[in-house]
């Protein structure tokens, strides 16, 4: 049993808890980090693509379940700077449009309770504060802003630069994507990225990527009112005889048991872990689980329709950092589609070792390097809508079931084909491969790196479980700031929005403990 108290308690050092910790560093106040894992090892394993790719190295060793009782291995990091220590550091604010009602061919995506306009100040410091590359006015889609991005656009090698080309001609408008990393090309002898094959997916070895751990929880630490403790899983929360104030967190460390104590508690594990948590913390004033008044908690589970595909070019493709470029010409539809397709961005590049695991080694080793240095590598997401029966279930042996059905698959057939009928005339083989070097054609269940919707916050009580500062409606002091608080997915990657709600969030709780404004 711990005998501190904290003014905050934050559980979870990635996107949200990292950079929400980050912020309120400077305030003064006393703040508590907890993450269920580790610093992850720097090793040479960080850059080897049969470690990480084929062997999950660094995947958590967890089971989960989908909704015929099928056993899988989920997609995701527990470690300092969670996720965000093996995300490809693309960093989308999310459209205008995104933030009202979107009609789709099946169904609508509901709008949130805040505006674009609302959250495009924290967007400009989110973007600031992760060192993103990127050129305004060159997405036909992206959202208003006056402020240019905080670093210049990473450059297209010349494979890339080439596709770049080749899809102008076609009359499309490829961008620069806006990226994430500590790269100066101005001045490669100070720059700490050095433009590496091994980023998207894999732990930089070399710190250079802008994850919430280098960016956010290192310099925490170095405020002495901030404590990190990994090896710290969070089994439950305890709550007051009236169920209106989180008083315990119940940490199991070291075959432990210790219960930590805070004025405000801080939920962001992740949407499925964080919606799991609240589960398990049900009580007798909270019988469906903790801020589950509405039924809500654990509901809406949305991670994109995403798919991964590998075109075999004519021309060879020695690209080294290839996720430079991005098309959003379908994202709202198409001349032969008037509701919304997705986004299309690079993948990291594939080397052999991935080729060959795609191929179940079915390939000669020299027929997976050839495949590889011809490969062009490609990254769909389109939009999936939050359905109530897609949700996180968690039995009462703490097992966690995942309902997914996946929906609004139309629209991503669609951009799917409109992706080879551009390639087919700008250099590539007719053929697009299916990357299944993580989970096959399209990305299934287990690949929860776009993981949001399961807490998700609005003006209403009865429909939402969070209010528009991300505190649950039901208590007074327990917030949630990762993804589990959108109302909707949107179609591009979900981690700025994350980070910049973190901030509008942080803003909020330094102003309720009477603090200066934080650090972001």
């Amino acid at each position: 049993m711990s005998t501190d108290r904290y003014d905050v308690i934050i559980i979870g050092s990635g996107a949200g808890g990292g950079t929400l910790a980050y912020h309120l560093a400077p305030t003064g106040k006393r703040i508590l980090l907890l993450e269920r894992g580790e610093h992850l090892p720097r090793e040479r394993e960080n850059w080897d693509s049969r470690a990480v790719v084929v062997e999950g190295k660094y995947k958590a060793a967890e089971t989960w379940y989908d909704k015929d009782g099928r056993a899988f291995h989920p997609g995701t990091h527990y470690c300092v700077g969670g996720n965000t220590k093996v995300y490809g550091a693309v960093l989308f604010r999310l459209r205008e449009r995104d933030f009202g009602p979107l009609h789709h061919r099946a169904g609508i995506s509901p709008p949130w309770p805040i505006s674009y306009a609302d959250l495009a100040p924290y967007y400009t410091r989110a973007e600031r504060l992760y060192s993103v590359h990127g050129e305004r006015g060159s997405d036909p889609t992206e959202p208003p802003c006056d402020d240019p991005y905080p670093h210049p656009p990473v450059s297209h090698e010349p494979r890339i630069q080439a596709l770049f080309d080749d899809l102008k001609r076609a009359g499309q408008r490829p961008f620069p994507l806006p990226v994430g990393i500590r790269l100066d090309e101005s001045a490669p002898h100070r720059s700490a990225c050095i433009r590496c094959s091994t980023c998207d997916g894999f732990p930089c070895l070399i710190q250079a990527k802008a994850d919430a751990h280098v960016t956010c929880v290192a310099p925490a630490l170095e405020h002495p009112n901030v404590t990190l403790l990994t090896g710290a899983y969070v089994d439950r929360l305890e709550t007051s005889p009236s169920g209106r104030e989180v008083t315990g967190v119940v940490v199991r460390r070291n075959g432990v048991e210790e219960t930590h104590r805070a004025d405000i508690v801080v939920v962001s594990c992740g949407a499925i872990n964080s919606a799991a948590l609240l589960l398990r913390s049900a009580g007798d004033r909270h019988p469906g689980g903790l801020a589950n008044r509405s039924g809500v908690v654990g509901r809406h589970y949305m991670c994109h329709l995403n798919s991964a595909l590998i075109a075999v070019s004519r021309r060879p493709n020695p690209t080294r950092f290839q996720k430079t470029l991005g098309l959003n010409d379908f994202y709202f539809g198409a001349d032969d589609w008037d509701f919304p397709l997705g986004h299309i961005q690079m993948l990291g590049k594939t080397d052999a070792a991935m080729f060959s695991a795609e191929s179940h080694g079915l390939l000669p080793a020299g027929a997976a390097e050839r495949f590889a240095s011809h490969a062009l590598d490609f990254w769909l997401t389109s939009e999936d809508l939050p359905d109530p029966d897609n949700r996180v279930e968690v039995g009462r042996d703490g097992r966690i079931t995942l309902r997914y059905t996946p929906n609004n698959v139309e629209a991503h057939e669609r951009l799917t084909a409109k992706l080879k009928q551009l390639l087919r005339h700008i250099g590539c083989e007719r053929t697009l491969i299916p990357r299944e070097a993580y989970f096959g054609k399209r990305i299934p269940i287990a690949g929860t790196g776009h993981q949001n919707g399961t807490i998700r916050f609005g003006h209403d009580p009865e429909t939402s479980a969070l209010d528009v500062h991300c505190k649950a409606h039901d208590l007074d002091n327990l917030y949630v700031v990762d993804a589990s608080f959108f109302p909707s997915s949107a179609a591009v990657n979900p981690t700025l929005t994350i980070i910049a709600n973190a901030i509008r969030v942080g803003d909020h709780l330094a102003a309720r403990l009477g603090a200066q404004g934080g650090a972001a």
